[in-house]
């Protein structure tokens, strides 16, 4: 490992050493605010402390299993000791190179799931239906809960537009790499000379953000029109117009929400959900200059960006941002995602540690 990065190290580990201490300060310990804030740190560092320190062993390993290679009754012992503890140390490296990338905070949020046909007509909105019952699934394997927010239905099943959020453990982080264009290929029921037609959809996940994170947005910059709700809950849903679309007119967004029967709630969902699409169109610039200069995994989420295709007549989902291709389509649609999203989130490690090492690499030089 990199001398840089072994005195970064040792100064987060020194630093951990110093919040145990002051966690057990009694004066820090009766100040709630400061416990709290230098508890998560504490947490936070706990991790790259402990790998760090198994790392630390292994090279004592690695360095008596060296010294006894001189000694020949040792030798034979001490090769196999030294091979066995350079296996280790590459693994403790690579999961400290992983510890010490920067963090995204807002991988720890619940996120907003907004599915929308594109071109194919019908059959777009019934893949819409489609993608949204597998991510559902995927979902209730995860032990995550989804709430309907909006919903167009489709001429002739599935949906024009449906918006969900999406609760549980580390949401965005698991689904932030759905965003983009989705293609289904495959023989519309309403086919009948059996020819395979080309469809899409666009998927857009957005983190949900605490009211703090949320960018500040003018009363004067918004148009607020309220509607009867057209989805289910009822006559009560159907005949008060409890429903919310909310219009940014500097950038032309809209957000609907019709959820809930309190007009009031909707509003504050509508609100939710317009702030983290401002916050995610100015991430999306920055990203397209990040892209001119090397390949962003994460992408805009844009119509362009069309990042799957679901091949029905051969069973198979190719995602093209790293040239995977899967035959299990069917398990893929109940929600066995793991298998698609898992290669995704190690190939954007790969290319944060490639980063990362370029840095370290100019840092030295």
């Amino acid at each position: 490992m990199k001398p840089s990065i072994v005195v970064k190290l040792e100064a987060l580990q020194e630093r951990y050493k110093e919040l145990q201490a002051h966690l057990a300060d009694a004066s820090v310990i009766s100040d709630q605010g400061r416990f709290l804030a230098l508890s998560k740190e504490y947490s936070q560092l706990a991790n790259v402390s402990q790998c760090f320190s198994a790392w630390c062993s292994v090279q004592k390993d690695i360095e008596t299993a060296e010294m006894m290679l001189d000694d020949p009754e040792m030798k034979e012992m001490a090769q196999e000791e030294l091979k066995n503890a350079k296996v280790r140390n590459q693994d403790f490296e690579q999961k400290l190179k992983l510890l010490l990338l920067p963090k995204n905070s807002d991988d720890e949020y619940n996120c907003f799931l907004e599915i929308r046909a594109g071109s194919g007509g019908d059959e777009a909105s019934i893949f819409v239906g489609d993608l949204f019952r597998m991510y559902s699934r995927f979902a209730e394997a995860n032990h995550w809960n989804i709430e309907l927010m909006n919903t167009s239905d489709g001429e002739r099943g599935g949906f024009k537009e449906i918006i969900a959020k999406v609760s549980g453990d580390r949401v965005y982080q698991r689904l932030k790499f759905e965003s983009g264009g989705h293609r289904v290929q495959r023989i519309p029921e309403t086919e009948s000379q059996g020819r395979i037609h080309t469809s899409t959809c666009t998927i857009a996940v957005l983190p949900e953000l605490p009211k703090s994170d949320l960018p500040e947005i003018s009363s004067v910059d918004i148009r607020i029109d309220t509607f009867r709700s057209s989805g289910a809950g009822g006559q009560h849903v159907n005949t008060t117009d409890s429903a919310i679309r909310i219009t940014h007119i500097p950038t032309g967004i809209v957000v609907a929400c019709q959820d809930e029967r309190s007009q009031h709630k909707n509003k504050s969902k509508a609100m939710s959900v317009l702030g983290s699409r401002i916050r995610q169109a100015e991430i999306n610039k920055r990203q397209l200059v990040e892209a001119s200069e090397r390949r962003n995994l994460l992408g805009t989420g844009d119509r362009s960006d069309r990042i799957r295709t679901y091949n029905f007549p051969q069973g198979r989902v190719t995602d093209h941002r790293i040239n995977l291709t899967l035959y299990c389509l069917n398990e893929i649609m109940e929600g066995k995602l793991n298998t698609l999203i898992q290669p995704i989130i190690q190939e954007y490690q790969a290319d944060q540690l490639s980063v990362f090492s370029e840095k370290k690499t100019n840092e030295i030089q």
